[in-house]
């Protein structure tokens, strides 16, 4: 009879351990000791999960997750889920003719891509399956924290601070929590110029069963296509996905 393979064995109880505690990072002391392993020993796996995607890290003392591409892979155990999600993205880019993707949440400080969908043609903007998005990207951020109680907000935003991508990038605290508002009340959030100068996007959550923003959508164009005189329509559209799937998955809009 085959007997188990130590390293791998070690391997998924690292992966095991740190998904207990999703979206939040795990610390490498707490690994060490929670799992009675050999320091170096520890390392070596976590560097070879690391190179793999299936963990990530920004540093000893930042902590673990599980990584980009253990992420997507995951989903396909999720096909009602997956395929829901695929054919709105789809019918949305078809209807905008831009990029469309979803997102979640990647550790407590960013995004990656699970799915995309681009029914544009030529020079145009792209992304990929595992592709991460920092915290502060102006209209994924908006779509994950405008449902979110404030003071969790706050405590994240300077945990993770704002950064300035473009000189239009809306940074300013009380600044931020009138858009974080804004983005409430119309049930989409926007991002001009924001994140780049050269390009504009619109941004829409999906909600589990509890209430909570789950998935992040998005949309992004070239500022000359998405811009102040569109922006109201695309960001119509895409709120309308996002109840959609929401809606389809057995999810609950919150509580106001």
């Amino acid at each position: 009879m085959a007997s188990d393979v130590p390293a791998v064995t070690n391997a998924v109880r690292l992966l095991e351990r740190i998904a207990r505690e999703w979206p939040e990072p795990v610390a490498t002391g707490v690994l060490i000791e929670d799992l009675q392993l050999n320091r170096s020993t520890c390392y070596n796996i976590l560097g070879t999960l690391q190179r793999a995607g299936w963990a990530a890290s920004r540093g000893e003392r930042a902590g673990w997750w599980l990584g980009p591409r253990l992420l997507a892979l995951a989903d396909v155990s999720q096909d009602w889920v997956s395929e829901v999600v695929q054919v709105e993205l789809d019918s949305l880019s078809k209807r905008l003719g831009y990029l469309s993707f979803a997102v979640r949440r990647h550790g407590s400080g960013e995004y990656s891509v699970l799915a995309k969908s681009d029914a544009g043609s030529g020079v145009r903007i792209t992304v990929g399956v595992g592709d991460v998005f920092p915290f502060s990207a102006p209209a994924i951020m908006r779509a994950f924290l405008a449902w979110s109680d404030p003071d969790e907000v706050d405590q994240l935003v300077v945990k993770h601070g704002v950064t300035a991508f473009t000189r239009e990038t809306v940074v300013e605290p009380s600044a931020l929590r009138d858009v974080l508002a804004t983005t409430r009340d119309r049930g989409y959030g926007t991002s001009v110029r924001e994140y780049d100068l050269g390009q504009s996007g619109v941004s829409a959550p999906v909600f589990d069963e509890r209430g909570r923003v789950t998935i992040a959508l998005c949309s992004l164009a070239f500022s000359s296509d998405l811009n102040e005189s569109t922006v109201a329509n695309a960001g119509a559209l895409i709120r309308d996905t996002g109840l959609r799937i929401t809606h389809r998955i057995g999810g609950q809009l919150p509580i106001r």
